[in-house]
């Protein structure tokens, strides 16, 4: 089906000022356009709205059987017959031609140029004669690269657009004969190459290959002409069959076929590649990959002739993202293909496939009269019958934005359908149209009327349905040939089609159907393809055409908010491509309705899903209110949800708290709506209300609550954290609450560890440089819970910097910490047991609770288990060893990495009552030697020297004896002892020494 609309993409006409009968035309390149009449070529230049003017004219060395147009290289390339042969030529710098009687040169391809005649070279057309062994039937330049492929009754051969450097300040365009394709059981009736894809079209075949570089799966590529792969037996059998039949006297046809992908080397065609470019490398010999084979069948019972049954207007139309434009003299520069779509047509319906990364048949174009020719546009199909030219919708800019973006269709983004039905925008008369080619905003036409069939029209007018007055005034040039013409025909602005299809979309509103949608996405379709078209738009006209894309997607984001269709969800993402605002998107709602009004579900998903965005925009109180009372409506299990975005601050509380209450009829009772009522009393400023709401939970509940909706105590506007009046009230109601919740939403990845360490820095106004204690506590409560997505060294490091800050700098918590040191050992594995060595140290002369506490978590956690003791070494320095603190701080890491010694020797020094028990608990197994190789002399040592601390040092020596008579033998004993010590006071260690193993 194609829907059928009477728009005008048709603008102005010019008249070609052909001299003689033109018999055929093609265009190209930036304004170039070629008529062709015999032996005769009169070219054009094609230009703005201005009447196109004659270039020059010249005449070919043949009748002119067909002709083609390169950009890349700016050459004219014909398939000429003269005396019974056919020919190829290339017709280059054809622009330096400045009569017809101007001199020619004419040279062979591959044929050098010698320097010396370079200057005539420069201002001489040139004609590059191309041999070939078979009969040329047809032709096709690739428009980025510019290489040239020629169609013969057996083969393909593909030459490459190169040029030959005749100096260093001039070359000549030329071209190498580096390919052939033969392909058997085809006789080619037109080709079309672009970028290494080829189509190839019988009367009623059409075959799409893929040249590949490198051999396929890492085996050789066969390069021999004559061996070709083995066919399907299938088709084999049906070729015989159908040689038998026909010498019968029957006529055999094929079942229509389609195979795309691999699936078409079933088509029984053999196709093989002979190389016979100057490349040595052979691994860089091209392989075949088949993307279509389709094989239509006559329906002669339909038709009045099987003659007029075939195909006709191949095509392969790249679009790519465009570099700069070629200068007519070098080749193009690369081009970064988007996609390829190959459209050919039988009389009465037309094809378009696309064929990169995937091959899909998107749209089938049902004529409503027999057509002759068609040309395909990245924005339209137009298609000549004998009387009219048709304009249809195509679905390529569709296709190449779900190419280029996979996440197309999403809540961030959205193109109309490639499945959306064609449409046919414009039927205009057109008396005795033949042939009809295009290039940018130009529509060339060339008519040939039959005088008879003309006064036969003239007595009884078709008439077409139409709007307005038709935008196409058919004119008479003066001294034009009687019976023909050529016809340039301008398509309007895109943003100007755009417009009238709009208006015309106007029509569908009231009655909300599909209709509008499908209006307003060809419309949009419009636009996304003239901005795809970069290379030919203006700063100017990009920006108007922006502004009308994002004008479209506003009017389809209203039409999916609005019509009950099964696609609503698209409301979304049209209306962020369309760059309202939220208030700006309920301005355009019809709030008419009052209570009874039914809200489409388009409208609610794309609101609730804007306000759960955290959009830096406040709604005015009233819209708030209008909001509120859709989703009390429509949806009211999402309202405590809305009420908590911060787009709806500027709602009336008392409205809100009404809304809130009346869920209790509809059986909401959840932890969220009571969790919602407790934040709307605190904007009424009823702190009774609010304890009744806060209590009516236990603490898990309420953290499940705020798990359901963070906004209750974190929001964000303008990419900043901003904790909510409930938080505040929480910090300093019920912190453990608060830290609760916020683990829990950690935990649950609602919120990242560095949200949550910014939330409370913000909320308890503390600066970058200063850690409030809820943060502290927060930190513990992350260690305690094990949180799988915490680093655990770097929790660890932030607590172990914060609790040497503070002791470092005697600075107490801002409030009372949530756990004790006793708590977090208990509870958490990282918090190990305090080493009892540590508790004979001197305590430190500031006995506030908080000091000491901070100085037993450090303690605890550098007793633990986890945590890398020498990461925290080189921030120890402003914990000074002159304090008690500092001192079992530096003692506890330096014994977690095994520095006995230092820590035995600064024990003796400072505190050499701990030296015992700090000996007893750390001097074990591979480290017990330390008992008599350092302690034992370091305290005769100082026993010797005397002093106020004798006593203390010798008890510690009997200590030390008493433990090396155990741990040694007599003989080792006897050996560690000093030489000038008392033997009575180290007998009875040595008594019992020897009479140790006697006990034993």
């Amino acid at each position: 089906m194609v829907r059928l609309y009477n728009l005008h993409p048709f603008g102005s006409q010019q008249v070609v000022p052909c001299t003689l009968e033109p018999e055929r035309l093609c265009c190209g390149g930036r304004d170039a356009l070629f008529v062709a009449a015999g032996c005769r070529v009169e070219a054009f230049a094609v230009a703005g709205q201005e009447l196109c003017r004659p270039r020059c004219a010249f005449s070919t060395l043949g009748a002119v059987r067909r002709l083609a147009y390169s950009e890349p290289g700016d050459y004219l390339v014909m398939i000429e017959e003269k005396n019974g042969g056919t020919f190829v030529r290339a017709y280059a710098n054809w622009r330096r031609k400045r009569s017809e009687s101007s001199r020619v040169c004419v040279r062979m391809v591959g044929h050098g140029v010698v320097a010396p005649i370079s200057e005539a070279f420069r201002d001489q057309m040139s004609i590059v004669e191309i041999p070939l062994s078979e009969v040329p039937l047809c032709i096709s330049c690739c428009p980025v690269k510019g290489d040239l492929l020629v169609g013969c009754t057996n083969q393909f051969v593909l030459f490459t657009l190169k040029y030959q450097d005749v100096s260093e300040e001039f070359s000549v365009l030329d071209f190498e004969r580096s390919l052939v394709i033969h392909i058997n059981s085809i006789t080619p009736v037109e080709i079309s190459f672009c970028l290494g894809y080829v189509a190839v079209m019988s009367d009623l075949e059409v075959l799409i290959l893929k040249l590949e570089s490198g051999p396929k799966n890492g085996e050789r590529v066969n390069h021999h002409p004559h061996r070709t792969s083995k066919p399907v037996n299938q088709a084999e059998g049906l070729s015989n069959e159908t040689s038998q039949l026909e010498s019968d006297d029957f006529v055999f046809c094929q079942k229509p076929t389609e195979l795309l992908g691999e699936r078409s080397r079933l088509s029984g065609m053999s196709v093989t590649l002979e190389s016979i470019g100057l490349a040595e490398d052979k691994a860089k010999y091209p392989h075949i990959q088949h993307l279509l084979y389709r094989r239509f069948t006559p329906d002669i019972s339909f038709y009045a002739s099987s003659d007029d049954i075939k195909l006709h207007s191949l095509q392969l139309l790249p679009i790519y993202q465009a570099g700069s434009p070629s200068d007519g003299e070098k080749l193009s520069p690369e081009k970064e293909l988007l996609s390829l779509f190959c459209f050919f047509s039988l009389p009465h319906a037309g094809y378009l496939y696309m064929v990169v990364k995937s091959v899909e048949l998107m749209s089938v174009y049902q004529y409503p009269e027999k057509a002759q020719q068609a040309v395909l546009t990245p924005q339209f199909l137009h298609v000549i019958t004998s009387n009219n030219l048709q304009c249809f919708t195509v679905r390529c800019s569709a296709a190449v934005a779900r190419e280029d973006d996979p996440y197309m269709d999403t809540t961030l983004k959205a193109c109309p359908p490639v499945s959306m039905e064609v449409c046919a925008l414009r039927l205009q008369l057109f008396i005795g149209l033949k042939a009809i080619c295009h290039f940018k905003n130009h529509i060339i036409l060339l008519t040939k009327a039959d005088p008879e069939a003309t006064e036969e029209r003239r007595e009884s007018p078709r008439r077409t349905p139409s709007r307005k007055t038709a935008s196409v005034q058919m004119r008479t040039p003066p001294g034009a040939g009687a019976g023909w013409n050529v016809y340039i025909v301008n398509t309007v602005p895109p943003v100007q089609l755009y417009k009238e299809m709009v208006d015309y979309s106007n029509t569908y509103k009231t009655v909300r159907t599909q209709s509008c949608i499908h209006l307003l996405s060809e419309a949009h379709l419009l636009v996304r393809a003239a901005l795809m078209d970069t290379q030919q738009l203006e700063p100017g006209e990009r920006a108007e055409l922006m502004e009308a894309f994002k004008e479209s997607c506003g009017h389809l984001g209203d039409c999916y908010s609005r019509l009950a269709t099964q696609h609503a969800h698209l409301a979304l993402p049209y209306y962020k491509m369309s760059s309202l605002s939220l208030a700006e998107v309920l301005a355009r709602v019809d709030w008419a309705g009052g209570e009874s009004q039914n809200y489409e579900r388009g409208l609610i998903f794309y609101i609730n899903h804007s306000l759960y965005e955290n959009l830096d925009e406040e709604l005015c109180g009233e819209l708030a209110a209008r909001v509120a009372e859709m989703f009390r409506v429509a949806e009211p299990k999402q309202l405590p949800h809305i009420l908590c975005s911060p787009s709806m601050k500027n709602i009336d509380p008392s409205l809100a708290w009404s809304y809130l209450r009346g869920l209790d009829a509809c059986g909401f009772s959840s932890v969220l709506v009571t969790l919602t009522r407790a934040a709307v009393a605190l904007k009424l400023g009823d702190l009774e209300l609010y304890q009744k709401e806060i209590q009516s939970h236990s603490e898990m509940r309420l953290v499940c609550g705020f798990i359901l909706e963070p906004r209750l105590l974190i929001q964000q506007r303008k990419g900043q954290i901003v904790p909510t009046e409930l938080a505040a009230h929480l910090k300093e109601t019920q912190p453990g609450l608060l830290v609760a919740a916020i683990l829990g939403l950690q935990k649950n990845n609602k919120i990242g560890i560095e949200e949550a360490d910014a939330f409370f820095k913000v909320l308890c106004g503390r600066s970058e440089d200063l850690t409030p204690q809820l943060l502290v506590d927060f930190w513990e409560a992350q260690l305690a819970s094990c949180l799988p997505d915490v680093v655990l060294q770097e929790l660890c490091f932030k607590l172990t910097s914060q609790y040497i800050w503070r002791l470092s700098k005697r600075q107490l918590p801002d409030t009372t910490p949530l756990r004790t040191a006793e708590d977090l050992m208990n509870a958490c594995s990282h918090y190990g047991l305090i080493y009892p060595w540590v508790h004979v140290l001197p305590p430190d002369s500031l006995t506030d609770k908080n000091y000491k506490e901070d100085l037993s978590k450090l303690q605890s956690l550098i007793c633990g288990p986890s945590f890398d003791i020498a990461s925290i070494v080189p921030f120890l320095e402003p914990l000074s060893e002159d304090t008690s603190a500092g001192l079992s701080i530096h003692i506890l890491c330096h014994t977690r990495l095994k520095e006995y010694e230092h820590c035995l020797d600064t024990l003796l020094n400072r505190c050499p009552e701990a030296v015992i028990p700090y000996a007893n608990h750390e001097l074990k197994d591979e480290h017990r030697t330390l008992w008599w190789k350092k302690l034992l002399p370091e305290l005769c040592q100082r026993v010797k020297c005397g002093g106020e601390k004798f006593q203390l040092h010798l008890a510690s020596l009997k200590e030390a004896l008493s433990v090396i008579a155990v741990e040694l033998e007599l003989r080792e004993f006897l050996n560690v002892l000093p030489e000038d010590g008392a033997a009575t006071f180290f007998l009875p260690y040595l008594l019992y020494c020897s009479r140790k193993k006697s006990l034993t």
